[in-house]
């Protein structure tokens, strides 16, 4: 009698001939076997290279070895296994911040041939609602200080499925995660995953306001190993991660814990959030060689990196919103250090399109990462002449598959995954973004990407951030309008929309300036940094 599995998940992925096309082309290392775990993976790749007793998890608390982070691993998806009698496909809720102890749960999920599906830790009961209602887990692992909010959404009718809760970081309490797992042998009969097998779950963002889920099974998680971080990023196994992405967007799970591991390599999970200050300082205190952030965060780390130095710093990337090469130019000013962009989307898991060192051009985020093909298309999915404005299609390892989601039709079409950015690729191969396809701003008949118009603004000595959109306008169709946050000491008078204004029409083309500009005190953003252009639309009397 064959073992019980759970096939919500895998009867509610779209019907075939909706799936991208996934394709492998340049990329050694991903003949993989049918039979696969990812994290079982990732760890037999650190022991085979003798990277068994070097740091793998790190914070102020403690410090885990390869080897001792297998063992807590195995302890927990025994837990999950035996006390809470999961089985294959079951979703587990995972809730927590950038710690060791949200680390090791998520890949005791993993390594139980579970699907991971790892919530934002600032979501509130009914955002967590309507994620249990979607995804229906099994049971969740939360963060003793997230309890809160899980406990009013368990008592939803969406929290229904919720079989049981179990909380980490909780040293009192006799049935935290914890306290089971030390009871643990660590040695139990392993289900047998296979590399199709859906890993995790990733609830975007929510950018546009309606969140979806992806899902990636183990083969897409390892094969995006061996794209970017191989290429790119080049990531070695003496390098410090550090960074400020949650484990729960994917970006800061395969930055902060993924591809870290792949490498060998040590990561720094503070348990908490950071400051611009604290992040140049646990820089230089902990040896970190890699950064990623968001490029907000990097324009506000700029000072202190000027002021305290980061001399052991070798790469930072930035991704999750477009990298203004104002920014850009203001971090390599205050450092020295090249940034890398990217852009990537929860839907292909990671970065598709970037360029690091010697290979960046400025204004680009550069080319398509190996493994992936790029191109910018029109309305009938034709490549455009280069030089010419259209929609970015990608095809690759990874791509987009959603759950019970009548939008996969938009996002995948003839195999290729349309992210919905609109682009303009130059004669050399390389990507400048323009803004999300919805975003673009058509004013008197030109186009005018917000990012453009954003990277001008923030060029100017007064302006902190800024968000562009465009506005309906009688006499244009649209016109561009500027939300500003200023820098203290600076007034948002008529005189400053004017000087705002002259800047622009001196830095890019006079028919993009923002032809009406509000000063506010602060911009919407999602909790991984991405500005909300639909909460800019719906803003009202913004001083």
């Amino acid at each position: 009698m064959s073992a019980p599995i759970d096939r919500f998940v895998s009867d509610r992925l779209p019907a075939r001939d909706q799936w991208p096309k996934f394709v492998y082309d340049g990329l050694s290392g991903v003949d993989f076997p049918e039979q696969l775990n990812l994290v079982d993976a990732l760890l037999d790749r650190a022991e085979a290279a003798g990277h068994g007793d070097r740091p793998m998890l790190r914070s102020p608390q403690r410090t885990l070895t390869y080897r001792q982070a297998r063992a807590e691993i195995d302890r927990i998806a025994q837990v999950l296994l035996e006390d809470l009698a999961l089985v294959p496909g079951n979703r587990v809720l995972l809730r927590g911040g950038n710690s060791v102890e949200m680390a090791l749960a998520w890949l005791g999920v993993v390594k139980a041939g579970l699907i991971a599906l790892a919530t934002m830790p600032l979501l509130r009961a009914r955002e967590l609602g309507d994620i249990l209602e979607k995804a229906q887990p099994a049971a969740a692992l939360c963060d003793t200080r997230l309890m809160e909010e899980l406990d009013a959404a368990r008592a939803l009718p969406a929290g229904a499925s919720l079989r049981a809760v179990l909380r980490f970081n909780a040293p009192d309490d006799a049935a935290s995660l914890e306290a089971l797992a030390a009871a643990k042998s660590g040695q139990a009969a392993w289900p047998a995953t296979q590399a199709d097998d859906i890993a995790l779950m990733a609830f975007t963002s929510g950018t546009t306001g309606k969140p979806k889920a992806p899902v990636h099974s183990h083969r897409d998680v390892l094969a995006a190993c061996e794209a970017w971080p191989r290429h790119v990023l080049q990531i070695q196994a003496d390098d410090v991660v550090v960074g400020s992405p949650p484990l729960a967007f994917t970006f800061g799970l395969g930055g902060l814990l993924i591809f870290p591991m792949w490498a060998g390599a040590s990561v720094w999970l503070p348990g908490a959030g950071y400051t611009p200050e604290s992040m140049v300082r646990t820089i230089n205190e902990v040896g970190a060689t890699i950064c990623f952030t968001a490029p907000t965060f990097y324009r506000q780390m700029a000072p202190f990196a000027r002021q305290l130095g980061v001399p052991g710093l070798r790469k930072t990337v930035s991704a999750g919103e477009g990298l203004p090469d104002a920014t850009r130019q203001l971090w390599k000013e205050a450092t020295g250090i090249e940034m890398i962009d990217g852009i990537g989307a929860t839907e292909m898991f990671h970065i598709f399109i970037s360029s690091a060192g010697s290979e960046v051009r400025r204004g680009a985020i550069g080319k398509a990462v190996p493994g992936y093909l790029a191109r910018v298309v029109d309305e009938q999915g034709q490549e455009v002449p280069r030089g010419t404005i259209g929609r970015l299609a990608v095809i690759g390892p990874t791509g987009c598959r959603y759950l019970d989601d009548a939008r996969q039709q938009n996002y995948v079409k003839r195999g290729w995954n349309y992210p919905g950015d609109a682009f303009m690729q130059d004669a050399d191969g390389y990507f400048f973004y323009q803004a999300r396809d919805d975003d673009m701003i058509i004013t008197a008949g030109y186009n005018v990407g917000g990012p453009e118009v954003e990277d001008a603004l923030l060029k100017h000595p007064a302006v902190a951030e800024c968000g562009v959109i465009g506005v309906p306008d009688e006499a244009r169709g649209m016109i561009v309008k500027a939300f500003c946050v200023l820098k203290p000491g600076h007034s948002g008078d008529a005189a400053m929309v004017k000087a705002l204004q002259d800047h622009v029409k001196a830095t890019i083309a006079p028919f993009k300036y923002p032809r009406a500009i509000d000063f506010v005190d602060s911009l919407p953003r999602t909790e991984t940094g991405k500005l909300q252009r639909f909460r800019l639309r719906q803003m009202k009397n913004a001083r």
